[in-house]
């Protein structure tokens, strides 16, 4: 077995994933070639114009608070968390005493986790001047 064997039934399939992996890598690298020789690099003067009849464009420094993002971690790591208690509830006699201590336990890591993000004040809204 010293010679590639091209009558193996899966060297077909090796064969396109080996080309769609070059083609990819070549249309990606002759994007990015093309892309950055026909972009236009004074671009500054552009996004300080005015934009039709629109208020002058100043540069200001970005204030949004990472309060919004700590706020929709929590909701989503929350919401998430309370969708698995649906499965649960519909295979609930099913599961028996088992499935009940487990969401017990499941509901106390829960109660745990949103006692210590209010205690550490993720859940206040804090100004942000």
């Amino acid at each position: 077995m010293s010679h590639m064997d091209f009558t193996h039934p899966y060297f077909g399939a090796f064969f396109l994933l080996v080309f769609a992996t070059v083609v990819f890598y070549g249309i990606t690298v002759l994007a990015r070639t093309v892309s950055r020789k026909m972009a236009r690099l004074d671009t500054e003067k552009l996004k300080l114009t005015l934009y039709e009849c629109g208020p002058e464009v100043t540069k200001q420094p970005n204030k949004i608070s990472a309060q919004f993002y700590l706020f929709a971690i929590l909701f989503i790591l929350f919401d998430v968390e309370i969708i698995f208690m649906f499965p649960w509830a519909i295979d609930f006699k099913i599961l028996g005493w088992f499935g009940f201590v487990e969401m017990v336990m499941f509901i106390l890591l829960l109660t745990i986790g949103f006692i210590y993000a209010w205690k550490k004040g993720a859940l206040e809204w804090h100004s942000i001047k």
